[in-house]
């Protein structure tokens, strides 16, 4: 099965390596866990541009990108963006999982047990599989 291509705004890449370059404790402890394909063997980018947005985590096997919500998220407005720009990757065929930022810092098993079982749904749906 062909991977889909969902393009992105190069001006982007800049701020992409920067937040790479500066990322939060709690994309720290998950990228330790999903670098080097340890989640069901596939590959996970980190800060990766989309569309024109960049997101925390993103697998392009899956089409499946990973938001750590922090607190800055939880303000209304902030809110009502980070929906339209969900819906908007959604909209592109990308699945969004959201997790807390206090979540992933207090029990990244419990987040990692999600990530993973969303996965194996996905599978048990569709045939591919790295």
């Amino acid at each position: 099965m062909r991977r889909k291509i969902i393009r992105y705004n190069p001006q982007l890449t800049a701020l992409a390596k920067q937040l790479r370059q500066n990322m939060t404790v709690a994309e720290v402890l998950l990228w330790n866990r999903l670098k080097n394909k340890q989640m069901r063997g596939y590959d996970f980018d980190r800060q990766r541009p989309i569309d024109e947005y960049i997101v925390d985590f993103y697998c392009k096997d899956l089409l499946l990108a990973i938001e750590i919500d922090g607190f800055s998220h939880a303000h209304p407005s902030s809110y009502a963006h980070d929906m339209a720009r969900q819906e908007r990757l959604e909209s592109l065929g990308v699945h969004i999982l959201r997790f807390q930022d206090e979540q992933v810092k207090q029990d990244i098993e419990q987040v990692l047990w999600g990530i993973e079982g969303w996965i194996i749904a996905y599978e048990s749906q569709h045939v591919t599989h790295p």
